[in-house]
């Protein structure tokens, strides 16, 4: 399984959106400051995750959702962003 997923800073109004095969480590080393990109940001709630049988649906979801401004809209409304 691979996993699309949004974290969302505890300390600063900030979002990340990423993909992985092990989300739960990937979380831990979110919170943990190992990741350059986010470590600035720490610590993050996980608030919402999507499970994908390949990387390439994976890898198309967070491009999608990255880069798609509506379809980042919508997920956002949904979860009451």
């Amino acid at each position: 399984m691979f996993y699309v997923y949004l974290i969302k800073s505890r300390s600063k109004d900030w979002n990340y959106i990423g993909t992985t095969a092990n989300l739960v480590e990937r979380f831990k080393k979110h919170n943990n400051w190992l990741v350059r990109s986010t470590k600035f940001y720490a610590p993050f709630n996980l608030v919402y995750y999507e499970a994908y049988k390949t990387l390439e649906l994976a890898r198309k979801r967070e491009y999608e959702l990255k880069n798609n401004s509506q379809q980042k809209e919508i997920l956002f409304k949904r979860l009451g962003f």
